[in-house]
């Protein structure tokens, strides 16, 4: 366990960005509804326009809830004492690193090999 990082302000800073993102799931999930295909109702060009603003917002959803598995998996590693451990390297993250993003699991190191691939 680090001792030398506010593990209670990651903690709360990981636990707020998830609350938020539950938040704007459960509301998309409500404004989800499918598009209509029914012509007399709506023309070609108006659904076409909201098959694609609904392909948008699916897209969104994905990346939320993929930033929420990041976050428990963050949350897991605070509980278990792991947090602010590379999962590549086991080196520690730096302090700014997780500042920026506090569910980041790999140190700039590591980040950079992958970006460099």
């Amino acid at each position: 366990m680090r001792d030398d990082l506010d593990l209670n302000f990651f903690k709360k800073s990981l636990e707020e960005r998830l609350s938020a993102i539950r938040s704007g799931l459960e509301a998309k999930r409500v404004a989800g509804t499918p598009v209509e295909l029914d012509q007399s109702k709506v023309g070609r060009l108006s659904r076409m326009d909201a098959m694609q603003q609904q392909a948008m917002a699916q897209a969104t959803t994905r990346r939320n809830e993929l930033e929420q598995e990041r976050i428990q998996m963050a949350l897991k590693r605070l509980e278990s004492g792991d947090y602010g451990y590379c999962v590549k390297c086991e080196e520690e993250i730096a302090e700014a690193r997780l500042r920026v993003d506090p569910a980041t699991l790999v140190c700039i190191d590591c980040a950079r090999a992958v970006e460099k691939k």
